[in-house]
């Protein structure tokens, strides 16, 4: 939490004739609704999880069991299913083929669990038929994460070296890019999801609904992920000059 809000701080402060100001346009263009989107979308997802994780799925299956039914029916047999730890730390590993669940989902028998087990098991099956988007999310992933590291440091140095403001932005569009794309890898791997929950049995077609409602609200978190993502490259844009015809004076 130290080390979100020094970044934010420092995010926060612009240059000026060789000094540094609080920029209070970047706190109420960027910061202020990315973490308010955010903060309801994460709320949204506990508030949901919560609810279903008192709810039984009809099938009685548990997470983990859930997940392997949905491989295994599916064709797939090389992805194995593994317990992990944390709250929601739920992924899909494709490069060790694994599926890894947190004990939450693994154990439990509620439709939140099996609900999330298997949109998890939505992006193995992504996997195994190359999925467009999820490919294209794959060979990001590299870029992103240096592009995330460097993006903010790069257009810092802009203010002094100009050329480098463009770079920067050029990063934080990568960074936007990606957010963009993993908007239908998800979507996808939902709509996996809510389909074999009820082809194969795990919930009932009842149940499917309040399923859903799990899936949805986590693709919020997403979409959230998306507009701040858009939002930090549209106000570097407009420092930049590149946009809205403003542009910042050393």
């Amino acid at each position: 939490m130290v080390c979100f809000l020094l970044i934010f701080s420092y995010r926060g402060m612009r240059k000026v004739k060789g000094v540094m100001f609080f920029d209070m346009q970047y706190m109420i263009l960027v910061m202020l609704p990315a973490l308010v989107l955010a903060g309801i979308a994460s709320l949204m997802v506990k508030v949901t999880f919560n609810r279903y994780s008192r709810v039984r799925c009809y099938s009685g299956l548990t997470g983990a069991q859930a997940a392997e039914r949905m491989l295994r029916t599916s064709g797939v047999f090389d992805v194995k299913v593994e317990e992990t730890g944390g709250f929601l730390s739920d992924h899909y590993d494709p490069t060790k083929k694994v599926l890894r669940l947190s004990p939450g989902v693994y154990e439990s028998q509620s439709l939140s669990a099996v609900g999330v087990a298997c949109h998890e098991a939505g992006h193995a099956l992504q996997h195994a038929d190359q999925y467009v988007p999820l490919v294209l999310r794959t060979v990001l992933v590299p870029v992103t994460n240096i592009s995330s590291m460097l993006a903010f440091y790069v257009v810092a140095a802009g203010f002094m070296f100009r050329p480098l403001l463009y770079v920067g932005c050029a990063m934080f569009a990568v960074a936007f890019l990606f957010s963009v794309v993993t908007l239908p890898v998800e979507w996808d791997a939902s709509a996996r999801a809510k389909q074999h929950l009820v082809n194969t049995g795990i919930v009932s077609p009842g149940q499917e609904i309040e399923a859903g409602r799990v899936l949805n609200a986590a693709f919020l978190t997403y979409v959230a992920g998306a507009v701040g993502s858009l939002l930090t490259l549209l106000y570097y844009l407009m420092r930049a000059g590149i946009i809205g015809g403003g542009r910042d004076r050393d």
